[in-house]
């Protein structure tokens, strides 16, 4: 006979965390619910949503269709869900905030990845451009339509400002990147200012870091299963390698599938404990009285240490010049992008190609701005394709099949 296990109560939250009772609301006010909080009623639109449904088949590196086992943008963004809230947990954060924004932050990718994106982006450089993450929050606030009091999900000010700043400040002195901001965020922030020019919560931070621990290990768990490179190539490696040997090691006649396994789940705590370390240590410095204080630091404060990032950057050049450019991915990457610029030209230059609910948008557009409407509209549309699904909108399009 076994004893119950000892309950596990929540800690409380530390004075830094985002609080949900505390929120800046909602662009269109709602009544609450009396049983989730804010961040939780965020968390279950996004995985009610559409487009997170779609993840389930869009490209992380392998098209959808190569195999079972590859990871897919659903199962990546599962998978850093589950390590936001073991990070949010270990700093007494808000977990459905970190979790919230996980899920959420891949919901702007097009087909084919990182591919697709590059194709888009090119296709639209007269007309805005294109941004993923802006792409999200084009998603969020205005293409998904499942209430009838407004459009998109109506997050709260909390997860937006997350979802469209996870990499840290768009502008000001401490913006990563000296351009121009994308159309939609611009438009967006007019009516509701999501702070641009600050790092966001502690929470939002949190699911940018869990987004890097978990498509580099499970990378290199795809890479080698994939054969894209071999399991002595990965020997030779920084933090994989390490922990490979370490696995061997422990488990001397494991098959090597196994050896991998192991060696992905030690390299995922140890960057997690990593992480820990190093945010703590932030933390402990600049001593913020709230979620406020964190936004308005000098620098993120969810980090990996400075040994940690250089190997890291080994790991990623590696997986770079030996998986992300490997000849195979490029044949997939080739055809993904004649599929996305054909889809693009020909729905551009034969608008009457569109489904009837898209090209409707097209039809009833400001005439001194119907080509840039037109643009967008099509560049929405096979944003939110899936990869099989645009696949079988180009074999509908493109193929000729005669009879006899």
């Amino acid at each position: 006979m076994t004893r119950n296990a000892p309950k596990a109560f929540p800690a409380p939250l530390a004075s830094y965390a985002a609080r949900a009772e505390e929120t800046r609301g909602r662009l269109v006010t709602e009544a609450e619910s009396s049983i989730r909080t804010p961040f939780q009623r965020d968390r279950d639109r996004v995985i009610h949503s559409v487009a997170f449904r779609r993840l389930k088949h869009k490209t992380q590196v392998f098209i959808s269709h190569e195999g079972d086992h590859y990871r897919t943008r659903l199962t990546h963004s599962l998978e850093v869900a589950q390590i936001a809230r073991t990070l949010a947990r270990a700093l007494q954060l808000d977990e459905d905030l970190a979790e919230c924004v996980a899920l959420a932050h891949d919901l702007g990718h097009p087909p084919f990845g990182h591919t697709g994106e590059d194709v888009l982006v090119e296709c639209m450089k007269p007309y805005n451009s294109f941004d993923h993450n802006a792409q999200t929050l084009r998603l969020l606030t205005k293409l998904e339509h499942r209430h009838a009091d407004f459009s998109g999900l109506n997050l709260t000010w909390e997860t937006l400002e997350g979802v469209v700043k996870h990499n840290g400040p768009l502008i000001g002195p401490l913006a990563r990147k000296d351009e121009p901001l994308p159309a939609a965020i611009v438009e967006y922030a007019e009516s509701h200012d999501l702070w641009l020019d600050t790092f966001p919560s502690l929470e939002a931070q949190i699911g940018a870091i869990a987004d890097d621990i978990a498509y580099n290990n499970h990378d290199v768990d795809d890479g080698l299963r994939a054969g894209l490179f071999d399991f002595e190539e990965a020997r030779d490696l920084p933090l994989i390698g390490p922990a490979l040997k370490a696995a061997e090691d422990r488990y001397p006649s494991a098959p090597r599938d196994v050896l991998i396994a192991e060696a992905v789940s030690d390299l995922i705590g140890a960057m997690v404990e990593d992480v820990l370390a190093e945010t703590k240590a932030r933390l402990a410095a600049l001593a913020p009285k709230d979620a406020d204080a964190v936004r308005r630091a000098d620098r993120a404060m969810v980090a990996f240490s400075t040994s940690m990032e250089k190997d890291l950057d080994g790991l990623r050049a590696f997986l770079h010049a030996n998986m992300y450019r490997h000849h195979k991915v490029n044949r997939a990457r080739s055809q993904a992008k004649r599929i996305v610029k054909s889809l693009f030209d020909l729905f551009f230059t034969e608008p009457e190609t569109l489904p009837p609910e898209w090209r409707e948008r097209y039809d009833g557009a400001d005439e001194a701005r119907r080509e840039d409407i037109l643009a967008r509209i099509v560049c929405d549309y096979i944003a939110g394709m899936t990869d099989r699904y645009a696949m079988r909108e180009y074999r509908r399009l493109f193929s000729v099949e005669f009879d006899g």
